[in-house]
């Protein structure tokens, strides 16, 4: 119950664009010794996702998602430093957003959360083209490329790019992860544009990577996609 208040109040405060009451509800929170990971699992995150979905019914203004949106993100930006530090996993990951995507935030708490785990991250953001995306891949090497998206628009561009990597098979140890609502709202669209890898929310990005890292290069794609399947269902339920 005391969960749910602190959600109502947070997201209020938010959508009225009040900063000063924003940082109070999560400072007040900590303060009762609640930790820095635990709020962007059970307040920045699914705060987020409810204002994604407000926007998508018409429910709220441009402006209060603006609004929302750029509070959320410092408040992130304040908490990225009190997360945990594990060792060093010498495991590269690079995460981007969807070409047009506008709300990197998800994709910014992901790179925080990979970070916190120990993998090296580079956090891209939006607006790159996929020959961008492509460049980076090149040069960086990652052992997981992660691309998160909210919209259906994006889903052409996304198969574009994610058709023109496997074609290529210049990184055919690479791993490509899809997350983000887009893929939360379409059961199976990440398997169907052809991505190895699929998480509905961040927490879940870091235990599928570290799962995926866990088996066998011949076993992991027929595993990853039977265990997917599950939990694309049981999301959309």
């Amino acid at each position: 119950m005391k969960k749910q208040l602190i959600l109502k109040q947070y997201l209020k405060a938010l959508l009225d664009g009040d900063r000063t009451l924003c940082r109070t509800v999560i400072a007040e929170t900590m303060q009762t010794g609640v930790p820095a990971n635990s709020i962007y699992a059970d307040i920045i995150w699914p705060i987020m996702v409810e204002i994604e979905d407000l926007v998508r019914k018409d429910k709220i203004t441009p402006i209060q998602e603006h609004l929302a949106t750029r509070i959320n993100r410092t408040i992130v930006d304040q908490l990225q430093n009190k997360l945990p530090h594990r060792p060093e996993k010498y495991k590269r990951i690079a995460i981007c957003c969807a070409q047009d995507e506008i709300q990197e935030l998800g994709a910014q708490i992901m790179a925080d959360l990979f970070e916190s785990d120990g993998w090296q991250v580079r956090f891209l953001g939006g607006g790159l083209t996929n020959d961008d995306v492509l460049e980076f891949v090149n040069q960086y090497a990652p052992d997981i490329l992660l691309i998160y998206g909210t919209t259906p628009k994006q889903a052409p561009s996304l198969r574009q790019l994610i058709d023109t990597i496997k074609n290529v098979n210049a990184w055919p140890d690479m791993r490509i992860m899809l997350s983000g609502g887009l893929f939360n709202r379409a059961e199976g669209l990440w398997q169907e544009i052809g991505a190895d890898l699929y998480a509905p929310t961040a927490f879940e990005a870091v235990q599928v990577a570290a799962e995926d890292n866990s088996v066998e290069p011949e076993a992991r794609t027929i595993n990853r996609r039977k265990r997917k399947r599950q939990k694309v269902t049981v999301a959309a339920q």
